[in-house]
């Protein structure tokens, strides 16, 4: 059983920052395994920024140099930095654990940039 819990969303205004947190519990066999997702009204689920398996950092082309991936592995969590938010980010964003083919989601976490 996995459990992921997002937190740190919220409203701000574009240029702005915020930081996400999923914290992860239950049988986790490996933090890199660890992702954001987001999905904006209307549209399908999009991957925001990952690790590889052997921790590489992966983003999605439109947040590249703006966000950034972390993780704190004796604590099982992932971060998601977001700077210089647009407002074209506004979405609700979503932790992802996806191991041998089965992916766990989180609840979700809103986040809306102001123009």
């Amino acid at each position: 059983q996995v459990q992921l819990v997002e937190s740190g969303g919220g409203l701000v205004q574009a240029g702005g920052s915020l930081r996400l947190s999923c914290a992860a519990s239950g049988t986790i066999f490996s933090i890199n395994a660890l992702g954001w997702y987001r999905q904006a009204p209307g549209k399908q689920r999009d991957l925001v920024a990952n690790f590889t398996i052997g921790g590489t950092r992966n983003y999605a082309d439109s947040v590249k140099g703006r966000f950034t991936i972390s993780r704190d592995s004796p604590k099982n969590t992932v971060y998601l930095q977001m700077n210089s938010l647009k407002p074209e980010d506004t979405a609700v964003y979503y932790c992802n654990y996806n191991w041998a083919g089965r992916a766990h989601w989180g609840q979700g976490t809103q986040v809306t940039v102001s123009s």
